[in-house]
């Protein structure tokens, strides 16, 4: 029975590609045409292919509704929130979860830190958008089109010496962060805080979240929270696992650099 629906799930990466007839299923699976025409039909009467009036074999429509269905009903909060308490465990730092939604990035979730010296946040607050590590991955991630009309619209508060001065600057740093692939907040926002932040992405490679640690230069120097970064990144990256259903590589070399 495994075997029958190991054969059954290999078909569909195969159709995939595109329409298939049923020589090349059957010689891609390595069965008698009678097999693969078993195996079809089953998936045909699951809406999971669809037979062409070529006699070929394509994905059916009942496949993409319930990808549909499923990346509806995820919740890359409830999916994220144990690892980034693990993260919160082993480092002692403030931990945040954000989303870019109608316009803003806000905060959608927050491990404190355990040092009585802490950044101030709160769950549901918008976050500082042109200074923000978790913004500028989001934004970042958002077709060149639209980053050139954002920045056009946004103010530009120079909340410290550090902040982000004006248009050209931020559309800068967005492309160096999404080439990069994590950002920082070094003083941007306020000087006594840092920040480092990594993407969690979606099957499809977009960025769905941001999550970030945030810890005042009284506790640890943006240097050493710096070299927390592959941590931090490692972290984003089984968060964007789980959210996705990918597997992990084989082997896990992480560089800041």
């Amino acid at each position: 029975m495994s075997q029958t629906v190991d054969r059954a799930l290999s078909i569909l990466p195969l159709l995939a590609q595109g329409p298939a007839d049923l020589s090349q299923v059957a010689d891609r699976l390595g069965v008698h045409k009678s097999t693969a025409l078993r195996l079809l039909r089953t998936l045909h009467e699951h809406g999971l292919v669809y037979r062409q009036e070529d006699q070929r074999y394509r994905l059916g429509a009942r496949l993409f509704a319930l990808a549909q269905e499923a990346v509806e009903n995820l919740d890359v909060r409830e999916i994220a929130h144990p690892h980034l308490a693990a993260l919160n465990e082993r480092t002692g730092h403030t931990v945040h979860l954000a989303v870019h939604e109608d316009g803003e990035v806000l905060y959608i979730d927050k491990v404190e830190s355990r040092y009585p010296v802490r950044m101030y946040s709160r769950i549901g607050k918008p976050v500082a958008i042109t200074v923000a590590a978790v913004a500028k991955l989001l934004l970042g991630d958002l077709p060149e089109p639209e980053r050139r009309a954002l920045a056009a619209k946004l103010d530009y508060p120079r909340y410290t010496p550090r902040s982000t001065p004006d248009a050209a600057a931020f559309l800068q740093e967005l492309a160096t962060v999404r080439e990069q692939g994590w950002a920082t907040d070094l003083g941007g926002h306020e000087e006594s805080i840092n920040c480092v932040a990594a993407p969690i992405r979606g099957a499809d490679g977009r960025v769905v979240a941001a999550m970030s640690v945030s810890a005042p230069n009284v506790v640890v120097t943006a240097e050493e929270l710096l070299a927390l970064l592959p941590l931090v990144r490692r972290t984003a990256e089984a968060i964007s696992r789980d959210y996705s259903g990918t597997t992990p590589p084989k082997e896990t070399e992480e560089n800041p650099a």
